[in-house]
C-alpha cells in the first residue's frame, strides 16, 4: 500500500536556503544534530552554513606551494557528511515527480561505490522506501556501518571501486523483480542537474565573493574534479557559462587510466575511477585529464589528519593550528586526490596569484579511519620524517605526469569509449549515443531545472 509522499527542497533552495519557507529553515536547523534521521534533514541538503555563507577554505599556499587560489568547497556539513546526498535526493525527487516510484510500492535500488550509496541509504527511507544499496565488498567498513545506520540494506559485489560492472550485473539481476526501481546515478540526470545547478552557482557565487575579500580576480580559472558518476564535475559546465575562458579538468586514478589510454585495473581512491565513462559525464566539454597516485592521496590523507602529520604542519610547515584542525575534518581520499590535481593544473597552466581554482572535498575522515591503519600495518606509523617528506614529495612537489589537452581527437576517444558500456551492455541507442556528441543535447538536459522547481512546488501544496 502506497504512503505519502515526502518531499524536500527545490534546486532553488538547495542553493539559496535562505529561500525556504523560514519555519522549515528553522526547524531543519534545530533538527540536524538532534535528529540526523528526521525527514526535515532534506531541507539540510545544501553547501551554505546556516549564516548563508559557503562551506569553504582558500587552502594555505604552505600546504599546495603554488601561488593560484585552490578554494576547497567541502561536503563535511551535508546531513550524510558528503556533498552526494544532494545528488541522490535530486534522482530520488525526479523520478517521484514523475511518477516512476511511489513509496509503500516500489523498493529502491541505488547502485554506488560509496557516497552516493550512502545517501541513497539516507534519502530512501527519510522518503518511506525501501531502499538497498549495491557496494563493491572491498569498500571501507564505515561505508557498510551507515548504510545500516540509516535504515538501508546492501548487497556486497565482487572487487574493489573500479568493479562497476558487477554492480550492474546485480542491477540487471534485480530489475527481473517488479518492484525493483533502480536509481542508478551513471545515467541518471538528475545527479548532473545537481551539480550543475546547485554545485556549480555556489562555486559562481563564492569567487565573486572572495573578490571583495581581496582574493583572486572574481573569475574562476579551473574547475577540478575526480569522475565517479561524472556528476560532480557537471559544476565546470555552469562555470564554462559565466567563464568563457574557464577550463574543466578532470582526474582519475593512475591505476586505473581509463580515459587516459583505454586503461583499466584496480586502486583506492574510493568514489572515483569507475572502469567506464559515464552516461551523465559531459566529456566533450572537458578540456583537460589528469591522473593521480591512489598510494599519494592516501598518504597525503594520513598527513592531514593523523596527530604527528597535524602536528607537524601547525609546526615547521608553518600553517595555521586553527587550520590545520579544520583541514583535518575535512578530507576523505578524493578529496586529496582534487586538491593534488588542482595543484598540478596551477603548475601545468602557470597560474599565478589572481587566479582561483575551485575544487571539492567530497567526504571527510570519518569513512576512513580503517583504511588508515591499514597504512599504519604496512608503512608503519607515521613519525616527523614521514611528515616532512610527505609534505615535501606529494604536495610541495607535485608532478606533471599524466596529462592530456582537451583536443578534438582526445574528446572524440573519450567520448566513443561510452559506446561499450552503455550501447553494448546497458541497451542504449547509438542514435541516443550520438545525441552527446552537441553541447545543444547538455544545454537541453540544464535546463530542465526550471520546470523541476516548479512541479516540486506545485507537490508540495497537495
Amino acid at each position: 500500500m502506497s504512503r505519502r509522499m515526502v518531499w524536500g527542497p527545490t534546486f532553488e533552495e538547495m542553493l539559496h536556503p535562505d529561500k525556504i519557507d523560514p519555519a522549515i529553515r528553522a526547524k531543519a536547523l534545530a533538527t540536524k544534530e538532534s535528529n540526523p534521521l528526521d525527514e526535515i534533514n532534506l531541507y539540510n541538503i545544501t553547501w551554505k552554513r546556516p549564516d548563508g555563507t559557503p562551506c569553504y577554505m582558500v587552502l594555505p599556499r604552505e600546504l599546495t606551494g603554488v601561488d593560484a587560489n585552490i578554494i576547497a568547497l567541502y561536503g563535511r556539513d551535508f546531513p550524510t557528511g558528503s556533498h552526494k546526498v544532494g545528488a541522490t535526493y535530486t534522482v530520488t525527487m525526479e523520478k517521484q515527480l514523475l511518477g516512476e516510484i511511489t513509496p509503500g510500492e516500489h523498493t529502491l535500488v541505488y547502485p554506488s561505490t560509496g557516497n552516493y550509496g550512502i545517501g541513497g541509504a539516507w534519502v530512501g527511507p527519510r522518503m518511506g522506501y525501501d531502499s538497498v544499496v549495491i557496494l563493491p565488498e572491498l569498500m571501507s567498513e564505515e561505508r557498510f556501518q551507515k548504510i545500516e545506520a540509516y535504515g538501508a540494506r546492501y548487497i556486497k559485489t565482487q572487487g574493489c571501486e573500479s568493479s562497476v560492472k558487477e554492480i550492474y550485473d546485480k542491477c540487471w539481476e534485480l530489475k527481473r523483480r517488479p518492484e525493483i526501481r533502480v536509481l542508478n546515478q551513471f545515467e541518471v540526470m538528475g545527479n548532473y542537474r545537481f551539480h550543475y545547478y546547485v554545485t556549480g552557482n555556489t562555486a559562481v557565487e563564492l569567487v565573486h565573493d572572495l573578490a571583495k575579500q581581496g582574493i583572486g580576480n572574481g573569475r574562476c580559472a579551473a574547475f577540478v574534479s575526480a569522475m565517479g558518476s561524472g556528476g560532480t564535475i557537471a559544476a565546470g559546465d555552469r562555470l564554462k557559462e559565466v567563464f568563457p575562458e574557464h577550463r574543466i579538468v578532470g582526474l582519475e586514478p593512475i591505476q586505473c587510466p581509463t580515459l587516459f589510454n583505454n586503461g583499466y585495473g584496480d586502486h583506492d581512491i574510493q568514489g572515483i575511477g569507475d572502469k567506464h565513462v559515464t552516461w551523465i559525464h559531459n566529456v566533450m566539454n572537458m578540456d583537460c585529464l589528469m591522473c593521480i597516485d591512489d598510494i599519494e592521496s592516501k598518504l597525503g590523507l594520513q598527513l592531514l589528519t593523523d596527530p604527528v602529520g597535524m602536528e607537524y604542519l601547525a609546526g615547521r610547515a608553518g600553517i595555521a593550528e586553527e587550520t590545520v584542525r579544520e583541514m583535518a575534518t575535512m578530507f576523505g581520499i578524493s578529496g586529496v586526490c582534487n586538491v593534488l590535481g588542482a595543484i598540478k593544473t596551477a603548475k601545468y597552466y602557470r597560474m599565478g596569484s589572481s587566479d582561483n581554482i575551485v575544487t571539492v572535498l567530497t567526504d571527510a575522515i570519518d569513512r576512513y579511519h580503517s583504511v588508515m591503519s591499514a597504512l599504519d600495518d604496512r608503512f608503519g606509523k607515521m613519525d616527523t620524517g614521514n611528515a616532512e617528506a610527505r609534505l615535501a614529495g606529494i604536495f610541495l612537489s607535485a608532478k606533471l605526469d599524466y596529462i592530456q589537452e582537451g583536443t578534438v581527437n582526445n574528446r572524440d576517444r573519450w567520448f566513443n569509449l561510452k559506446y561499450y558500456t552503455w550501447v553494448e551492455q546497458q541497451g542504449k541507442t547509438v542514435a541516443e549515443l550520438n545525441a552527446q556528441r552537441s553541447q545543444e543535447w547538455w544545454a537541453e538536459e540544464r535546463g530542465k531545472v526550471r520546470g523541476v522547481n516548479d512541479r516540486l512546488s506545485e507537490a508540495r501544496k497537495r
